[in-house]
């Protein structure tokens, strides 16, 4: 792809779909714009990827052909207005901030021409398997919608979702690494105390988390199902389920995924 992409915030977020797109030769380098107020993170990125800094928001948006908007959500009501006379009408902005409407946007913005897609990637963007949903308004026809599907492919997966899923997105995966990383390091815990080395404990761990979800997606099999598979009868399996569910796994797991959405909902 011979685009410029620019990002307006160089955190966690923007560095991972940076590493994903360079990963996988989406775009080179020198085609890589972008700007932090902070300027320890625009050199942290800088060196690490060799991509051009900015000198201000304004900069990178009118060098642009897509935009990433990766500065926290209550810092878009001042970055908005900022960059609005300097984007091109034919420039895709696509924002990664949760909770914030495409309406908001129009409406920070101050512009009803702007082509603009929402996303809510994960942070394993880094790896290129991230998760992404994305949706769009209404300037932004099919060819361009599939051109930022194919950037947002280049870190992992990307799922078209109706905008009230948006907030669901954010807690089912957006957010939900914290959660997997969670149960991990439980999982280590306990290896850890019953004699395995912490560095062992957290591989099997954490290969065992990779295994399954890869079983899952690829046989297209019911999760439930596959959780029979391992529960033999009178097995060490089935002993682990009933105290997970003795504990109410699944409905703190629930509670945290909505506790999520709610605040995604209400940024």
């Amino acid at each position: 792809m011979d685009k410029k992409i620019g990002f307006i915030g160089l955190g966690n977020m923007a560095t991972a779909i940076i590493s994903g797109l360079l990963a996988k030769e989406m775009v080179k380098a020198e085609n890589i714009v972008g700007y932090d107020k902070f300027q320890q993170a625009s050199e942290k990125v800088k060196s690490k990827y060799n991509i051009t800094v900015a000198m201000n928001e304004q900069e990178t948006a009118s060098s642009a052909d897509i935009l990433f908007l990766a500065v926290k959500p209550n810092v878009l009501p001042e970055v908005l207005p900022l960059i609005s006379g300097h984007i091109r009408r034919e420039t895709l902005v696509i924002s990664i901030a949760a909770g914030k409407s495409l309406d908001f946007l129009e409406e920070h913005l101050g512009r009803k021409d702007c082509k603009i897609l929402r996303c809510m990637p994960n942070v394993a963007a880094l790896v290129q398997e991230a998760c992404t949903g994305v949706c769009a308004n209404g300037n932004v026809g099919e060819n361009e919608k599939k051109e930022a599907m194919k950037v947002l492919e280049s870190f992992g997966r990307a799922v078209e979702v109706p905008e009230k899923l948006m907030d669901v997105v954010v807690g089912v995966s957006g957010s939900s690494p914290a959660y997997v990383f969670l149960f991990i390091e439980a999982m280590a815990d306990a290896a850890v105390a019953a004699g395995m080395p912490r560095a062992q404990a957290y591989e099997f761990s954490a290969q065992a988390v990779l295994g399954s979800a890869k079983l899952l997606l690829e046989t297209g099999k019911h999760p439930g199902e596959l959780k029979d598979m391992v529960c033999s009868p009178g097995g060490t399996t089935i002993q682990a389920v009933k105290v997970l569910e003795e504990l109410g796994f699944r409905g703190a797991v629930m509670d945290a995924v909505e506790a999520c959405i709610d605040k995604s909902r209400n940024i």
